[in-house]
């Protein structure tokens, strides 16, 4: 308990600006002297380009040098992850298009409800005409597992970290509609292929995919006038929708202090009528309908759209947003924010600003800006940011040495979300915040504690973990050394003297330190709970 309250209060202190407790060298044996500022770096990039270190990453790194490992990050395609795709290949719904998942997973028929209620059918009859593993909710579920295997044991983390960063930015509620069966064919078709590409680009496969056309309700924004000819709103007047309009300015390119006004909301999403749905619940695919598009004159942050552009005019949006320079400044500051401080430096949001109006929104040239600037290397951004629930999940594992298949990584995915991060389920447009303030409060933190201890006790099925590993050499008899080992191989040597003082009150314990049952045996340290007193430590909150 003296531990909970001591992460607690370290925890809360780094979340009130506290600065990060000064870093000490990593493990001699694996940390060169002659070089203790190009190993921190290295020990740096790994806490905020991955998800978390795993025992030998630094090692690795350090073999092929910082410089080589960053380049070969911002190309994923050329590392070879084909174990993290055999870890997926029984999560099917992965690969289907949204048509099959429609098909393949339906809408329970209510008449089924209605016989229930009126006592005509039981409930178990119900689950054998609809079992659970041809449930919609199977499609998030799949989604799920699979981004918590990927951020556990892909060797493309930065990708992995990429395609989290602007799912957020670009988010859609998986709970919302069809959205349930829109939300993996989003990921793999707009945000995935350009977590590493260019940002027009990733605008434009947001705006066509109909996730964020269902989500957004832009599926049914029509000209004003638009009298909707079949279905069961027959006859009604569409109306528009300025839902997505708002929020592609607001959220997704200018940022709410962008420069824009309500009259270029309305003229944004007069562009984007007829931008819609083909068959919601058979086709779900997007179409460009004429006869609901408001063909006139539209005028956009000051330039003018003429009139008869159609499908054209909501393309020749996204150019002019993508292009305005306040979606550089916005963009640039959100990326800083991500990889360097809550509170990004001006002078590096000014310069990565300047490379998006360069390179036409190169997204690897950005990062690039960033991970080679004084800023991202300097003292004040070292474990200052905080680990969101998933981040501190993914990276818990990965400081263990563990693995996990579908089935764990569905139990890794409950742990996040009863940590306060239901994975695809942040249902404001602005996804899940990349700030301490939101993520660090006494009950959250206590969570945190409870899943280490949970993990590295072994109690998540189908999630190893390699404790002996990590104390390899090391005499269990004495808590002390194990300790000593495990801070070196999870924290880095970088426990401050509080956290320090604290863990080593815990070593007289008695569930630390196991004795024989008649106490005249040796001590055996219980490495399980010693580990998950260092996870739920201070510095390891920190990335």
């Amino acid at each position: 308990m003296l531990l909970v309250l001591g992460a607690l209060a370290g925890c809360s202190a780094a979340a009130g600006g506290a600065g990060p407790a000064q870093p000490r060298v990593v493990d001699p044996s694996a940390v060169s002297a002659a070089q203790p500022a190009a190993d921190r770096q290295i020990l740096h990039a790994l806490n905020r380009l991955t998800y978390g270190p795993r025992p030998g990453d630094f090692e690795r790194v350090r073999a092929i040098g910082l410089s080589a490992w960053i380049d070969r990050q911002l190309r994923p395609q050329m590392i070879d992850d084909s174990a993290t795709e055999r870890a997926l290949a029984e999560l099917t719904t992965l690969r289907m298009p949204i048509a099959e998942l429609l098909r393949e997973f339906p809408r329970p028929d209510p008449k089924l409800r209605e016989k229930i209620a009126r006592g005509e059918m039981t409930r178990q009859e119900m689950q054998e005409r609809y079992p659970m593993e041809k449930r919609p909710f199977r499609i998030a579920a799949e989604l799920q597992a699979a981004k918590v295997i990927r951020a556990v044991m892909s060797e493309r983390q930065l990708e992995e970290v990429m395609v989290d960063f602007w799912f957020n930015h670009f988010n859609v509620f998986a709970g919302k509609g069809d959205v349930r069966w829109y939300v993996s064919a989003y990921e793999r078709e707009a945000i995935r292929p350009h977590a590493l590409g260019t940002f027009p680009d990733l605008v434009r496969a947001t705006a066509r995919h109909p996730a964020m056309l269902f989500y957004l309700d832009n599926w049914l924004s029509a000209r004003p006038d638009f009298i909707v000819p079949a279905g069961p709103n027959r006859g009604r007047n569409a109306g528009l929708n300025e839902n997505y309009a708002r929020e592609l300015m607001e959220l997704h390119t200018l940022g709410v202090d962008g420069g824009y006004t309500q009259r270029d909301v309305t003229e944004v999403a007069r562009a984007f009528t007829g931008w819609t749905i083909d068959r919601p619940q058979i086709d779900g695919r997007f179409v460009f309908r004429p006869l609901m598009h408001d063909g006139g004159e539209k005028v956009v942050v000051g330039h003018r759209i003429p009139a008869g552009g159609g499908q054209g005019d909501g393309e020749r949006v996204i150019e002019i947003l993508t292009r305005h320079p306040s979606t550089a400044r916005f963009l640039a500051t959100k990326l800083v924010r991500r990889f360097v401080s809550d509170t990004p430096p001006p002078a590096l949001i000014a310069r990565v600003a300047a490379t998006y109006a360069g390179t036409g929104g190169d997204i690897p040239a950005m990062l690039r800006v960033i991970f080679e600037s004084r800023e991202f290397s300097g003292e004040d951004a070292y474990r200052a940011k905080i680990k969101k629930p998933f981040e501190f999940v993914a990276s818990a594992v990965r400081a263990l040495g563990g693995s996990t298949d579908a089935e764990g990584g569905s139990a890794l995915a409950r742990a996040s979300a009863e940590i306060g991060e239901p994975l695809y389920l942040a249902q404001p447009p602005t996804g899940y915040a990349d700030r301490a303030d939101v993520w660090v409060n006494a009950g959250a933190l206590l969570a945190r504690m409870n899943f280490a201890l949970a993990l590295a006790s072994g109690r998540y099925p189908h999630v190893t973990v390699e404790l002996p590993a990590l104390v390899a050499g090391t005499d269990s008899r004495s808590p002390a050394a194990v300790l000593d080992h495990l801070l070196a191989t999870i924290v880095a040597n970088e426990a401050g003297p509080e956290t320090r003082g604290v863990l080593a009150a815990q070593l007289t314990d008695p569930q630390i330190t196991r004795l024989s049952t008649d106490d005249r045996g040796p001590a055996n340290t219980d490495v399980a709970k010693l580990a998950a007193l260092v996870i739920g430590s201070p510095e390891f909150q920190r990335r």
